[in-house]
């Protein structure tokens, strides 16, 4: 027998380029500019020559900012031993502020670490977390809500491209004071997808000064079981634990959340007094692929759904995809419908089959592959995600 070991591979630099131009709407109270920086990406290179690379859901410059105060804690570290190297960075930083840019920062580091392992062993990151349960998953896509009369427009498109569900949110929907109008709205949204596709419904009130509360959301939820919605998101403010507890226990419909908590230990309230049927961590927030992986798996231990947060990046949504891989019951990854920073920023685009399911990446780390002619568009150091400087 021969015992083979592979050697360290020495992180050397980390960079972050932002990403800018064609920011995607999110239908916020303060809307996102084109110009604004709500997404970076990042590239974790080593002295060996491999690269990894990841998304981080926040402001460039508090990515970049974050990457040098912790520089000390990773410069020279093993870039084959995610967890524990992300877990060091996590336990040596929380008195700086746990759950904010630096931990988000985070998530983009350990994904990159992911990426650089499976490049390594010539493996996906799925078969590494253990998978692989499936090598396809259902996207849905994920838009923005608008007034009835324009929601066909919005839907159309996508359901022309082959998608078979869908999720609105943020928009007018709650913001009106009108029931009428947000009945109108998923009327319109379910006509223009389909009897036969899934539909899901976020309200979005993780949004600034969200204006309604319980009773609201009782009472939409008893109309969303009219229109056969998979799921009421963000029905209430992200802190109104007994409010999405109270809601979950009188809801027809499942209730989803917890795409701004981050950490697994910010989750174990929600999971353990039943307030949520269906979790959602975004990976490239609550401290990457090693700590989604564990909220996924409590949340199973649980008996509640998990499916990842992904309004991101190709990154982010190839990292979702390997977790789909490799938890048993994830089903469902989310596709922001017409972002740059998924289609426009990859060498391949992402495409649906016949039943309107992506196939898992099966090439070794998260098996895509970054465009620099494509990212000189959206990043002011496009070079920097392939080379160190």
């Amino acid at each position: 027998m021969s015992n083979i070991s592979l050697p360290k591979v020495t992180i050397r630099s980390i960079a972050v380029a932002p990403l800018f131009g064609e920011s995607p709407k999110g239908g916020w109270s303060a809307e996102i500019k084109p110009e604004d920086s709500v997404h970076a990406l990042i590239a974790v290179h080593t002295e060996e020559g491999i690269t990894g690379h990841g998304s981080v859901f926040t402001d460039g410059r508090l990515v970049q900012a974050a990457v040098d105060v912790l520089e000390p804690l990773w410069r020279g570290e093993n870039a084959l031993e995610p967890e524990r190297v992300t877990e060091k960075l996590h336990q040596n930083s929380f008195w700086m502020g746990r759950g904010g840019s630096l931990t988000h920062a985070i998530s983009g580091i350990d994904i990159a670490l992911w990426d650089i392992l499976g490049k390594s062993l010539g493996q996906p990151v799925g078969r590494l977390l253990g998978g692989t349960y499936r090598d396809r998953v259902t996207p849905y896509c994920s838009l923005l809500m608008e007034e009835p009369e324009r929601m066909a427009d919005v839907i159309g498109p996508h359901r022309a491209r082959g998608f078979k569900a869908f999720k609105i949110g943020w928009g007018p929907f709650g913001r009106r004071d009108s029931t009428k109008l947000d009945e109108a709205i998923v009327r319109a949204a379910r006509e223009a997808a389909g009897p036969d596709a899934q539909l899901f419904v976020d309200a979005g009130a993780s949004d600034a000064y969200w204006p309604q509360g319980l009773k609201w959301a009782l009472n939409t939820a008893q109309m969303l079981r009219d229109y056969d919605v998979g799921w009421f998101e963000e029905p209430l403010r992200p802190d109104a634990l007994e409010g999405f507890r109270t809601l979950r226990r009188a809801s027809p419909v499942p209730i989803a959340g917890g795409e701004v908590l981050t950490r697994r230990q910010s989750f174990v309230p929600w999971l353990s007094t039943g307030a949520l049927d269906i979790v959602q961590p975004d990976v490239t927030k609550v401290g990457g692929i090693s700590e989604q992986r564990r909220i996924a798996w409590l949340a199973d231990d649980f008996g509640l759904r998990y499916v990842g947060h992904g309004w991101n990046t190709a990154l982010g949504l190839a990292a979702d995809l390997h977790l789909a891989a490799a938890l048993p019951h994830c089903d469902l990854v989310e596709f922001i419908g017409g972002s740059a920073y998924v289609d426009g920023i990859v060498a391949e685009p992402f495409i649906l089959d016949d039943e309107g399911k992506l196939h898992i990446p099966d090439r070794p780390g998260l098996g895509i592959h970054l465009d620099p002619e494509a990212l000189a568009r959206f990043t002011h150091t496009p070079a920097s995600l392939f080379a160190p400087t």
